[in-house]
């Protein structure tokens, strides 16, 4: 056993050690240098409630709780201070900033009026004015901004909010280019690199913002805003599943105190996952979210719930494309669930207005705009005209090959109709009455009549099947398919003793003779047709037996 020591327990150099620890003691500049304002507010908070509860230290407590995007608690630390007396009047527009990312928008406005004029002021209340579509305030205040970094960003987030994508990517390079070129550190300006990256993706350059994206990521590859940006690349490139893997990795390298942006993962990873928990998750975040709102209304258009998806956007004012475009989407479905011609008219004029617009005609939603509308007015030659112009971008899409199909198969091209309809792997789109009718037409038109007939056959009874029946039975009568024609006459006329499905029968059993006689059809399906015939209690029928017996006698073709 052991009883002596190397080194004593205490001694010398255990004090100053104790003595470095205290010199080395953080200060809060450091913390704010280093952007670690957890740490800040925890030295501020310590600091506080050892007796240090002045105005200078709730203003810094309010300031690091704005820059974590803890709104809420900064707010609450501004109204406490301007409640003290003779508090610093820039308090008052530190207060409106914090409003205003909560949404309080009129109680921002309110607060930043009893601020002093200053640029932040200037640039607040430019903001407001776009919030309350002040279009006359909105000029005013951007005559009052600068040509300085924050007014020229300032600029730019406004020309992003309006869809003005490619001018704010414009000044974002500019004020890159002139930083770099005046010396400036390009670590600085770094995020803007974030910024140019998001107006490419919501210019569906999705490779070019990645490629952008990858220069701030080299430098922060933690950062929250740019792997989710990553992730909607993701999305948009390849599918949910390579999406949300990028969001997985924001969670191993976040701890679980990360609250910043955690309401937009999860909205975003709803999206990602076509909707699971859309329900829990996206009625909450309307209000916190833009995108919130139009991902709740396509949740329900996927569910068929078509009502509550217009109750959810009908008092909504279009203000993007993409507002316009479900807008558009919504109406026209409930107006041809409902057979409402006033919804139908005004998703045409909603689509129009997307396809039409400068900024919007040559993208792909423009283009399928356009296509939506001619759609609605039954102009199908101008529908394939865009259709045909971004089918490369589609090849694999159910919904489009639904729709090119229904219009290649309107003008008449029923060849092409009928390879474009079978591309359809959807079981939901092809059990629909609609698909079901196109493809039954595209069979008979390119003479496969057989292949029609199998499609009513797997139905179940019900008035859609009885419907498609109809098709058939017209369709092939139309064009000389006598043999199919009179045996969907016959079930029909079985379904309903209606005598136009008696005169029907009749024509195409007389038709399917003809082709007999002739030796376009094989002799042996005359016993066919008398079997057919047979099932009808109609006079004429014993006449018409009689004479087709009596050619098949002379013919010495059985019966029997």
């Amino acid at each position: 056993m052991l009883l002596s020591r190397a080194k004593a327990a205490t001694g010398p150099s255990t004090v100053e050690e104790k003595e470095k620890k205290k010199k080395k003691l953080p200060k809060l500049e450091d913390f704010v240098t280093a952007r670690d304002y957890t740490g800040a507010v925890t030295l501020l908070e310590f600091e506080r409630a050892n007796n240090k509860n002045d105005t200078t230290t709730a203003m810094w407590i309010a300031y690091c709780y704005f820059h974590l995007g803890d709104y809420k608690k900064s707010m609450k630390e501004y109204q406490l201070i301007t409640d003290m007396k003779g508090c610093p009047v820039e308090a008052w527009t530190y207060l409106a900033c914090s409003m205003f990312f909560l949404g309080m928008y009129k109680e921002a406005e309110e607060a930043c009026a009893k601020g002093p004029k200053s640029k932040l002021q200037n640039r607040l209340m430019f903001h407001l004015s776009h919030k309350f579509n002040d279009e006359k305030k909105l000029m005013g205040y951007h005559k009052n901004l600068q040509d300085i970094v924050e007014d020229q960003l300032s600029l730019a987030s406004i020309h992003y909010l309006r869809s003005h994508y490619q001018e704010a990517i414009d000044i974002y390079k500019r004020v890159l280019l002139e930083n770099s070129s005046n010396g400036g550190s390009k670590k600085e300006f770094l995020a803007l690199n974030v910024y140019v990256a998001l107006c490419y993706y919501k210019l569906d350059y999705y490779d070019v913002s990645q490629e952008v994206l990858a220069v701030y990521l080299q430098h922060f590859p933690d950062s929250t805003v740019a792997i989710n940006l990553k992730a909607c690349n993701h999305f948009r490139l390849y599918n949910g599943k390579a999406a949300e893997a990028e969001l997985k990795n924001l969670s191993d390298v976040c701890s679980p105190s990360f609250k910043f942006a955690s309401d937009l993962i999860k909205h975003n990873l709803v999206v990602f996952r076509s909707g699971e928990s859309a329900l829990q998750v996206l009625p909450p975040l309307i209000d916190v979210i833009p995108e919130a709102r139009l991902n709740l209304v396509i949740y329900y258009l996927r569910q068929d719930d078509i009502q509550e998806a217009y109750n959810h956007f009908k008092d909504i004012s279009p203000t993007t494309p993409q507002e316009y475009i479900l807008k558009g989407v919504v109406n026209a479905a409930l107006g041809q669930e409902q057979g409402l011609n006033d919804h139908i008219k005004i998703a045409q004029q909603y689509f129009q207005l997307v396809g039409g617009s400068a900024s919007e005609c040559d993208t792909i939603p423009g283009r399928q705009c356009m296509a939506s509308c001619f759609f609605l007015l039954k102009q199908f030659e101008d529908v394939l005209i865009y259709l045909n112009s971004i089918k490369s971008y589609f090849y694999n899409e159910d919904p489009f090959n639904f729709n090119f199909g229904q219009a290649k198969a309107a003008t008449g091209k029923f060849k092409e109709a009928e390879e474009i309809f079978l591309m359809v792997q959807s079981e939901k789109m092809k059990s629909d009455y609609v698909y079901l009718g196109w493809l039954a037409r595209c069979y008979i038109m390119n003479r496969k009549p057989r292949l029609a007939w199998e499609l009513y056959l797997k139905q179940e009874t019900s008035s859609e099947s009885f419907s498609l029946l109809q098709l058939i039975a017209n369709d092939c009568y139309k064009m000389g398919q006598f043999y199919y024609s009179a045996k969907a006459f016959d079930v029909l006329e079985r379904l309903d003793p209606n005598p136009e499905y008696w005169e029907g029968k009749r024509g195409a059993c007389i038709g399917l003779f003809q082709q007999i006689i002739a030796g376009h059809e094989p002799k042996e399906t005359l016993r066919e047709i008398l079997a057919i015939l047979r099932n009808t209690g109609n006079a004429q029928v014993e006449y018409i037996i009689r004479i087709m017996k009596k050619w098949a006698k002379d013919n010495r073709v059985s019966v029997t």
